[in-house]
């Protein structure tokens, strides 16, 4: 070969290496960068689904909309991944980014997988020692510490994705980055000592930079406060305690010495309780961090407080500055709590047309019983009415949104029977927002809870502290049995503040609502189900097994998939749908049982000693 030859041919081979560098570059540019501009802007982007509530705003809504009404009755299992996991909750919502699905599972394991196949990517396990829960038990009724200490269940709500990073909050109450591609651990902080009473369950938040996250432990009787970090380094920027602190030294912030007003004793000495376990929502307009305030600890009012007093921030949604943690604005649920009435529940952010004009709310139904449509900038009431039985209030101010209480619900002299019971009318499944139809589409139970004080409240730690005695099952002599619970998905129109349609016996997950004028929930015994978002019918359904988790959808290749977690009792699977999907539903996975209970309101397994009622869940 001539020089000139060799020449030319080097340069085909420098043009064509230059080629394939370009296109492997572009295909690596090609990848979503989910930055701040990304989430701010994911309501507008069908194809992913980049946070628990899918946008900033939370209303696990889509605009997708290949699959409608007209042919939602032909889709089929696409694909489905069985995560071999171990028993407990699965409660997480999955989140799709660039062709993969992050999801968690009980005991804080994190699986990435490939989200047109099913095919595992990673999977990364905290290695978190395993509590002991003996069958017929909750925790440990011999009091032996052998891991985290949780009140209902090794459950995990899901992650955070920013920037080339997946955040997970752990059971033994760590922050997690791990890498995107690889699933390998990039920074971890102890949001609070191990030995501590702490757990988190829930799913971190996004903010302008920072991982926000809160924590689980209310029954123990810790304080609970949210926190944020840097979301590079892992490097704390804030915290915010929900409950003040000992008066006899200062108070962390203005918020708390008004805070502590409102209390009296020595609340401070076993903490207080008010764990942020779940709802934080993000405004970017406004840079506001919405958390929702969980119950005191103990439940019994009259041995946290003596006077009975108010108890902020309980029970509350409290509104922060996102860059620096400052306290902007609180609306409390239910003062002076003692039925574990968490306003913790996820919330939503609309504009909505309220007597002629548009007002920024938030949307939120606690456990308390209540719908509550707030302004999101003052914190101000606008409306609220109840969206399940309630007997433990007779209606809110129509000014200010305090709830009238009713008379003798107060269990310290004798026995009462409340409704909603400490399931509360709604816990951890998704509630979704349709802007077409003005729906709220929440799953819900009815539920009645016989409260009996002890005698005696010795505060013990590592133990629960509710200061209550769970009533036997069977019914008490010359007393009638409590009313069954009855669950179901209510279409909750938020101006009107009227149910439009119900559809019974739906409520075991959250929802996801879409364009396509379509709503997919779950039942207890695990039927995924399809209704018409504006009516209510029922347009497709499959048997899964039961233990449905929060759904999501997303758009690959042009192709709309329905995903959703199942799997009470352990061995979880992703079940994801698609209008050409054919493959058989599979049998339930071997080594599965029914330990934890349905979720969505039921209860933790009672220690034998004292049975509880039939499905009653804090869901912490």
């Amino acid at each position: 070969m001539t020089t000139g030859g060799m020449h030319i041919m080097n340069a085909r081979k420098c043009f064509f290496l230059g080629v394939l560098i370009a296109v492997s570059a572009c295909a690596a540019f090609a990848q979503t960068r989910v930055d701040d501009k990304a989430l701010k802007n994911a309501d507008k982007d069908g194809n992913e689904w980049l946070s628990p509530g899918r946008d900033y705003h939370e209303t696990r809504y889509s605009p997708l909309k290949q699959i409608d009404t007209t042919n939602v009755s032909k889709i089929g299992l696409a694909w489905y991944y069985d995560t071999d996991s171990d028993r407990g909750t699965v409660e997480t919502t999955p989140i799709i980014s660039n062709g993969t699905m992050y999801a968690t599972l009980p005991w804080s394991v994190v699986v990435a997988v490939d989200a047109r196949t099913g095919k595992e990517k990673w999977r990364w396990d905290p290695k978190i020692p395993h509590m002991n829960f003996p069958p017929g038990s909750v925790g440990n009724p011999n009091k032996v510490r052998t891991g985290p200490s949780v009140c209902c269940g090794p459950a995990n709500r899901g992650v955070a994705i920013y920037d080339g990073k997946i955040y997970v909050g752990t059971l033994d109450a760590r922050l997690v980055a791990l890498d995107a591609e690889t699933g390998n651990v990039v920074w971890q902080v102890q949001t609070i000592s191990d030995a501590q009473d702490y757990s988190i369950t829930g799913a971190p938040r996004i903010a302008h930079g920072k991982v926000i996250i809160g924590n689980a432990g209310g029954e123990y009787g810790v304080r609970g406060f949210a926190s944020a970090y840097d979301a590079e380094t892992g490097k704390e920027v804030w915290r915010f305690y929900t409950v003040p602190g000992d008066p006899s030294k200062p108070f962390e912030n203005k918020a708390m010495e008004e805070a502590a007003k409102t209390w009296s004793g020595d609340w401070w000495k076993l903490g207080g309780g008010g764990n942020v376990w779940d709802g934080i929502t993000y405004d970017p307009d406004l840079n506001f961090v919405y958390i929702g305030v969980g119950q005191g600890g103990p439940w019994v009012q009259g041995f946290r407080d003596p006077k009975r007093n108010d108890n902020l921030y309980l029970c509350s949604i409290v509104a922060l500055n996102a860059d620096t943690g400052k306290f902007e604005w609180a609306f409390q649920t239910t003062p002076a709590d003692e039925w574990d009435y968490d306003a913790t529940q996820g919330m939503t952010l609309a504009d909505l047309t309220i007597d002629g004009k548009l007002r920024k709310v938030i949307m939120q139904a606690p456990k308390n019983g209540y719908f509550y449509v707030i302004d999101r900038k003052t914190g101000k009431f606008i409306s609220g009415a109840p969206y399940v039985h309630v007997t433990w209030s007779t209606g809110l101010d129509p000014v200010t949104g305090r709830p009238h209480e009713a008379p003798n619900m107060r269990y310290e002299k004798q026995e009462v029977d409340v409704s909603p019971g400490p399931a509360g009318g709604h816990a951890w499944p998704g509630m979704s927002f349709n802007p077409a139809t003005g729906l709220v589409y929440l799953p819900a139970l009815d539920s009645a809870f016989a409260y009996v004080a002890e005698k005696e409240f010795k505060p013990e730690l590592g133990v629960y502290n509710w200061g209550i005695i769970l009533r036997p099952a069977a019914p008490q002599p010359g007393k009638a049995p409590l009313p069954p619970n009855h669950a179901f998905l209510t279409a909750w129109n938020p101006v009107t503040e009227k149910e439009q349609w119900r559809a019974d016996e739906i409520s075991g997950g959250g929802t996801v609502t879409t364009a396509g004028n379509l709503v997919f929930a779950g039942s207890n015994d695990g039927e995924f189900v399809a209704f018409s978002a504006d009516k209510g019918e029922k347009l497709w359904s499959v048997k899964l097994q039961p233990g449905l988790a929060n759904p999501a959808t997303y758009m690959l290749d042009g192709k709309q998939y329905v995903a959703v977690l199942s799997g009470r009792g352990g061995k979880a699977r992703i079940y994801t749908f698609a209008l050409d999907g054919n493959l058989p539903i599979p049998a339930r996975p071997a080594g599965t049982n029914d330990f934890f209970g349905p979720p969505g309101g039921n209860a933790p397994a009672p220690a034998p000693q004292a049975p509880t009622q039939q499905n009653q869940n804090p869901n912490h």
